[in-house]
């Protein structure tokens, strides 16, 4: 009889698990993998912060929805927050029930944990018949910010081990960015979101920006630090002068006004946040952070 069973496992104590497991989401989401791994090495581990529920088929995993607790500050307040990610079905095993299975044990596993859960995805109508809905999210715009810029800005090098302690260090000991929508200490989710991308960091400042900087056009989508700094601070240090940032967090917490427009974050695709429960900042100018969307 073929094996076929729904469960949560644990990556601790089946230690098959997690090539078994990445060896779907690589088929899934191709270099997926890869990225985790970069993360491990990073300190951000992906199967000490993640909850699987998978299904198998003869040892093969052809179903998988993860749960992680996110640390998110909602309008001011802490919140548990449980972060669906690594929603997979394998290819040749669709349209089963394999999916919906999977998903049912984990919003039962969420049940009495959580009484938010969070989502992004470029496939809303896969989620809203689980009681998912999609929420409008924002970013925040600034012109005239140009000046001559003294630089100071440097990159991480993320296979230098006092980067890497250095990184360790800003996620534990970080200030959320917002405190309409802002994230806590965590280390997971952000490495594996930015661990290949570039990581400036500000030296006098003790800061790290998630940022593109393209022209005179900043778009900022991150900044970690133990004692957050005011924008004019930051972008004093960027390499060349700025006219116009583009933030992808909400303001509050940077000494600026910005105006605010409905925008769909690109993040690998374009990125549609989706909630189930509660949430306070729901009709609200705001935007999940990059580094937290799952």
């Amino acid at each position: 009889m073929a094996e076929a069973y729904f469960m949560r496992c644990s990556f601790a104590d089946d230690p098959t698990l997690s090539p078994r497991l990445f060896t779907l989401l690589d088929r899934v989401f191709p270099g997926i993998g890869g990225a985790a791994a970069h993360a491990r090495r990073l300190g951000g581990v992906w199967e000490e912060a993640s909850t699987p529920f998978v299904h198998f088929e003869n040892g093969e995993a052809v179903a998988h929805v993860g749960v992680i607790e996110l640390p998110l500050i909602l309008m001011g307040k802490e919140a548990r927050v449980g972060s669906i990610h690594g929603v997979a079905a394998h290819p040749d095993h669709r349209r089963r029930g394999h999916y919906r299975k999977v998903m049912e044990e984990a919003l039962e596993h969420c049940a009495g944990r959580f009484a938010t859960l969070v989502l992004t995805t470029e496939h809303p109508e896969y989620f809203s018949p689980f009681g998912f809905r999609e929420v409008r999210e924002h970013r925040f715009i600034l012109r005239g910010m140009g000046r001559n810029a003294p630089g100071g800005a440097r990159l991480l090098d993320l296979s230098d081990s006092t980067d890497i302690a250095l990184l360790n260090r800003l996620l534990e000991t970080r200030e959320p960015v917002s405190r309409v929508v802002g994230v806590g200490p965590e280390k997971a989710v952000f490495c594996v979101n930015e661990g290949r991308r570039p990581l400036h960091y500000l030296p006098d400042l003790d800061t790290l920006l998630c940022l593109e900087l393209e022209g005179r056009v900043l778009r900022l989508f991150d900044v970690v630090s133990p004692r957050l700094p005011a924008l004019d601070a930051i972008v004093a240090r960027l390499p060349r002068p700025v006219d116009e940032v583009i933030l992808h967090f909400s303001p509050d917490r940077m000494g600026v006004r910005a105006r605010s427009e409905a925008y769909l974050l690109d993040h690998d695709g374009p990125s549609h946040l989706m909630v189930r429960g509660g949430f306070p900042p729901e009709g609200g100018p705001f935007t999940l952070p990059r580094p937290a969307r799952t």
